[in-house]
């Protein structure tokens, strides 16, 4: 079973709980819950800047953020960063004491006030490699009326305070 990181590097979900053999997305309700939680959180945070750069520039100047490539953390407590910043929050997590916060959701808060008091690694920390395997064959964006059937209804389905775990704008998500 391999793992896949879909839309933004760091999340890795197995393949066989996301995509069907025909690599077609599987409905919502056919995948197990922490998948979909973590595949409806996702949803809502592609196009998201960098957590590095905004509190570098902030919201008068968010344009000036790159954005998110990649997501580390726990759903609701997840950080985001461009390629550029990756190597910050690596070194916080391998070298700063990041660790301790694995699986918790205040890692983002713990990583925010790190940077936020000038945390940078050295100039000569390697950071990271990645190993890209065919990056150009990530599936094209599901249609929800065909690929994910149900979802309006899972989503009419939902409680107020399970929408708001969530933490997804479902306003901005077009179901066609």
């Amino acid at each position: 079973m391999a793992k896949v990181s879909i839309g933004l590097r760091g999340w890795r979900f197995d393949e066989d709980e996301v995509f069907t053999d025909d690599g077609t997305v599987r409905p919502l309700d056919n995948m197990p819950e922490d998948t979909r939680q973590r595949v409806l959180r996702l949803s809502g945070l592609m196009e998201e800047p960098c957590d590095a750069c905004y509190l570098i520039h902030g919201q008068e100047s968010v344009r000036e953020c790159r954005p998110a490539q990649v997501i580390y953390g726990e759903p609701m407590g997840e950080v985001l960063l461009c390629s550029v910043h990756e190597t910050d929050f690596v070194y916080w997590f391998r070298e700063s004491g990041g660790d301790a916060y694995a699986g918790e959701t205040e890692l983002r808060d713990r990583f925010h006030e790190w940077f936020a008091d000038g945390g940078r690694p050295p100039d000569d920390y390697g950071g990271v490699k990645h190993v890209e395997r065919d990056p150009d064959a990530v599936p094209e964006a599901p249609d929800p009326e065909r690929e994910l059937p149900g979802l309006q209804e899972e989503i009419d389905a939902m409680d107020d305070a399970e929408l708001d775990a969530l933490d997804v704008d479902l306003d901005d998500l077009d179901l066609g």
